[in-house]
């Protein structure tokens, strides 16, 4: 997570509104909305636990306590996320196989 405190330079180094841009399109995005922020947390740590990012499990595990996620709900989206994981490799699993006619 160290590396995390890196980003802040990015702010100084980044040209153009692109950096600015994404921090906006990011809080939107995660702000209430049709889906709660503490649901779009939860999401968002399904989605970073199938993808594997550490850094995304950390911030969006902090974040989802902090919308008032409890341990049975991040329990849950372990879950979610293995199901996810799994069934990907199921279906590209039939890539394997003759087509059948």
């Amino acid at each position: 997570m160290d590396n995390m405190r890196k980003l802040k330079k990015f702010n100084s180094l980044a040209t153009g509104k692109s950096w600015k841009m994404f921090i906006a399109f990011n809080a939107e995005a995660m702000s209430d909305g049709a889906i709660s922020k503490k649901n779009k947390q939860l999401i968002s740590l399904a989605a970073a636990l199938t993808t594997q990012c550490p850094y995304c499990i950390e911030i969006h595990r902090e974040n989802a306590k902090v919308c008032g996620a409890t341990d049975a709900e991040l329990a849950e989206v372990v879950f979610i996320a293995a199901a996810i994981r799994a069934s990907s490799a199921i279906t590209h699993g039939t890539h394997l196989i003759d087509h059948d006619e």
